[in-house]
């Protein structure tokens, strides 16, 4: 197998690291031609087919993880999935797509691979709408699709845009204040980065049907504040997490295209927000990474 992987961010860096432990030939497909080590560099606009069928030929799969920003959703994921689709049926590559849990919307928790999709913002609508042209495509036999869907995910190297990376993990191992979306205190899935990476393999290595969604096993489903409890007693420190008020969030948005959209979904923090990865366990032999093992490894990371 060989795979090209589009996107050098957390998600695709985690994912690329994943695939050349298992001996895959890897390329990585960026626009800037960003370099990982073991893989092959490739630069290319995912939303130009054409460009993107060159970059795609002679490899297996196509590995999704490119992510615009959040403002750019509708504009930009449409031209980039159409591309991905095109390419995949030129040169008869699989397409595993990294995906989240906007889609189903204000849910029945927890969410499961087969919960209905009933977006509650506009990057829900985009989302299930990617899926759909994914799976529409599968079901008329032009490409192979799945979508591995992860809650928000945290771990080495998530950075600050993650609700559980650098801005949550840096105050408080400073024993200052983190700031948090939504309520601290309520329970959500957190996907630690290697887990989402694992699904990933084992989905491009699947030998059953496709045109299905996989979601990541959850390494723990702890608020942030018990989550900042646990690293105050592991690690000797006394940081805290407290609420950003509603009213900051909206008056940030005023000038923020970002903040707006981070305020648009805020509906996932302030409602227990969890999913269940019981398919993905059972048929691809994914368990998430044991909690406190990722907690160390990223506390580690942060402190380095």
């Amino acid at each position: 197998m060989s795979v090209l992987v589009l996107g050098a961010g957390p998600v695709g860096s985690t994912a690329t690291a994943a695939f050349l432990d298992r001996g895959t030939d890897v390329s990585m497909g960026t626009r800037s031609g960003t370099a990982v080590s073991g893989a092959a560099t490739v630069r290319v606009d995912a939303s130009d087919a054409d460009a993107l069928t060159r970059a795609a030929d002679g490899h297996s799969t196509i590995v999704v993880c490119t992510n615009p920003p959040y403002a750019r959703w509708r504009t930009e994921w449409p031209p980039i999935i159409d591309a991905v689709v095109r390419a995949a049926r030129a040169t008869h590559a699989d397409i595993v797509m990294v995906g989240n849990l906007y889609s189903y919307g204000k849910a029945t928790m927890p969410m499961t691979e087969r919960s209905p999709e009933h977006p509650a913002d506009s990057k829900g609508e985009v989302r299930r709408d990617l899926w759909s042209t994914l799976r529409r495509a599968t079901e008329r036999g032009e490409v192979r699709a799945v979508e591995v869907r992860a809650s928000d995910y945290f771990g080495p190297g998530a950075g600050a845009d993650a609700h559980l990376g650098t801005r949550f993990f840096e105050p408080i191992l400073a024993g200052k204040r983190s700031a948090a979306i939504g309520d601290p205190a309520l329970p959500h899935s957190w996907a630690y980065l290697p887990d989402l990476a694992s699904t990933l393999v084992a989905a491009a290595e699947y030998t059953g049907d496709w045109g299905r969604i996989w979601h990541v096993p959850a390494a723990t489903d702890l608020s942030r504040t018990q989550i900042c409890r646990q690293v105050n007693d592991r690690f000797g420190v006394w940081g805290s997490v407290s609420a950003l008020p509603s009213w900051l969030i909206r008056g940030i948005g005023l000038a923020s295209p970002m903040m707006r959209e981070v305020a648009a979904s805020s509906y996932q923090f302030r409602m227990p927000f969890l999913s269940d990865a019981g398919e993905t366990e059972r048929q691809l032999g994914v368990r998430a990474t044991d909690w406190n093992t990722a907690l160390d490894a990223t506390v580690a990371s942060y402190r380095r």
